[in-house]
């Protein structure tokens, strides 16, 4: 794959940290302490959820799928983030293109995956408070299993054909100002052309399928609240109660991925500013979410107490 002159195929350039050189030794102290407390706590909550049988429903199943999404996504990004740290500084980093790739689809996947796994949450919390009588046959442990398939299997197959689309493009640039590879910006180096614009208009399509769902997670929502209005405050504090850590999620979630997407576009943002934006819109969701899901989901704090404190007595 050449174009303009040079070979691309060989390795791309992330800008990483350059701008913020001799800097490096906090920056790998800092991601360090925070890919170990994700690590931690997605896997403490993960694994509370895995081992308690009063945990084993549809909604715990979703939020323990989402929280494995988060925590291979900060695996596939943090630990080659340390690694570029310690040995190449806060200067230019040189990935494989067949690293890059591979990168860039499965982050990729997996942030789409997110986006239906909050959507697969939001249908379930509206059948189990708008339709009550109904749920057990609704949502029963096959459909749930059937489910996170769609959420896993449908965007792995849309972004596949995605990335096959963009390793054929011709790259007329071969430097990346991001600290990771995702589809899109591998995309934004092409050479343009018809082979680009195809790709492009898929990629299009791609997120409109991908996000789509997140109109129906708000419909849910609102005629969850919609419901709660018109029960005793008893119903509604328990519902909104439920609801509220899927609230904050999908929000901490959209935001970071919006700001991303505009910070895209931005293309007058100085390279220092656009490195620190997106490495705390790397952090926020990852930190966060486990947070949200172990300190509002009663059940599941209510198990970490325990855990804790069996560990302090023993």
């Amino acid at each position: 794959m050449t174009s303009a002159g040079f070979n691309v195929t060989s390795s791309l350039t992330l800008v990483g940290f350059s701008s913020l050189s001799g800097h490096s030794s906090l920056l790998f102290f800092v991601f360090l302490l925070l890919y170990l407390f994700v690590l931690f706590s997605d896997s403490l909550v993960i694994y509370i959820i895995c081992s308690q049988r009063a945990l084993h429903r549809p909604m715990f199943a979703f939020v323990a799928s989402f929280l494995l999404n988060s925590l291979t996504v900060s695996t596939l990004i943090y630990p080659k983030l340390l690694s570029d740290l310690l040995l190449s500084g806060s200067g230019l980093v040189q990935v494989s293109w067949t690293f890059c790739l591979c990168q860039g689809f499965f982050v990729t996947t997996l942030g789409g995956a997110s986006f239906m796994l909050l959507s697969a949450m939001a249908f379930d919390r509206y059948l189990s408070i708008c339709h009550p009588m109904h749920y057990a046959v609704l949502v029963t442990p096959a459909k749930v299993v059937l489910m996170l398939l769609l959420c896993w299997m449908l965007p792995a197959i849309l972004v596949g054909v995605s990335t096959l689309l963009v390793s054929r493009l011709p790259l007329c640039r071969a430097q990346l100002n991001r600290v990771y590879c995702d589809i899109y910006s591998i995309f934004t180096l092409s050479c343009g052309g018809a082979a680009a614009q195809l790709s492009g208009i898929y990629s299009v399509l791609v997120t409109i399928v991908i996000v789509f769902p997140a109109t129906f997670m708000l419909f849910s929502y609102a005629r969850i609240l919609f419901i709660c209005l018109r029960r005793s405050r008893s119903f509604s504090n328990k519902a909104l109660q439920t609801c509220l850590p899927h609230l904050l999620v999908f929000f901490n979630y959209t935001i970071s991925v919006y700001l991303d997407l505009m910070l895209r576009r931005l293309q007058s943002i100085r390279e220092s500013d656009s490195t620190i934006i997106t490495s705390i819109l790397i952090l926020v969701p990852t930190v966060l979410n486990p947070v949200v899901y172990g300190l509002k989901l009663k059940e599941v704090l209510t198990n970490v107490k325990r855990l804790l404190s069996c560990r302090r007595d023993s």
